[in-house]
């Protein structure tokens, strides 16, 4: 039986995802693609949808995310650039349709899917299409080709179902919408995906005690570990501002200003987030 609660959550998922795919998700991406090592490779474009990171070995390709469906061919056609190795495996960092969209095509190719449980949970409430045929809680490693990549999953931040991926070898992680670049893609919290900006900074602690040089943001350019330190440090001051205005009884209205002047919030990332910040920074 569905609660009345789940139901709430599955219905403003699906609103905000609406919105997402109205918005960008009609038309196909121009992308392109940028080299990080020999083997490793971002397909991108400048803002949405999210980037697709790539590690190439002699037994196939390992995508991190891989855009909306109307991308499927686009994604393909890039990849052919660089590599004639099949697509093996996709890693979701958390299940958005601008980073999980083209799965069922994937799939259909035979390609396998790997996310967090509760990314999966959120596709399952949502009716997305492709489903990942893999999960995990907390720490999995895939291997490939002799290459491995170490999928890690350390709390709340944009959605409850946040993972990075971490390309060991190459000192490369793939940090999905736990970590964006850039004023037009500011930290959005996900409520109904179960996202916490309280939790945000500690999730994003969690990661930067790995070893790694340069970061694959959900958006955005490629930048280095220090890059995403500051970041945390603007995770920290959403949280202690929203918090200091909620208890010196500023006004919805007020906060909202905040949010648009301090950390570039449009009116979107306003109606997705702000009810939710009210609730939990109170």
């Amino acid at each position: 039986m569905i609660t009345r609660s789940r139901l709430v959550v599955a219905l403003l998922a699906l609103l905000v995802g609406a919105y997402v795919h109205a918005q960008f998700g009609d038309q196909p991406s121009k992308l392109s693609v940028e080299k990080l090592r020999d083997d490793m490779f971002v397909i991108r474009n400048p803002f949405v949808p999210g980037n697709t990171t790539v590690m190439v070995t002699n037994e196939g390709v390992v995508l991190v995310d891989d855009k909306f469906d109307i991308d499927h061919a686009n994604i393909l056609a890039q990849l052919k650039t660089v590599t004639n190795q099949p697509v093996k495996y996709i890693i979701n960092t958390h299940h958005h349709g601008d980073h999980s969209g083209s799965n069922a095509k994937m799939q259909a190719m035979g390609v396998q899917v790997v996310a967090s449980q509760q990314a999966r949970d959120h596709m399952v409430d949502g009716n997305q299409p492709g489903l990942p045929n893999m999960t995990f809680n907390g720490r999995a490693s895939l291997y490939l080709g002799g290459k491995r990549v170490e999928l890690y999953q350390f709390g709340r931040a944009h959605t409850s179902g946040d993972v990075v991926a971490l390309f060991p070898a190459q000192r490369v992680l793939a940090a999905g919408d736990m970590f964006t670049v850039g004023a037009d893609t500011p930290q959005l919290v996900d409520y109904p995906g179960g996202g916490s900006a309280k939790e945000w900074p500690s999730t994003v602690d969690g990661v930067l005690r790995l070893e790694f040089d340069t970061v694959v943001p959900g958006h955005g350019t490629v930048v280095d570990k220090a890059a995403m330190r500051t970041f945390r440090g603007t995770a920290e001051r959403l949280k202690n501002r929203v918090h200091e205005m909620i208890v010196k009884k500023a006004s919805r209205e007020d906060i909202a200003t905040m949010l648009k002047s301090e950390f570039s919030y449009a009116d979107f990332h306003i109606a997705a987030s702000l009810d939710g910040l009210l609730v939990e920074l109170r």
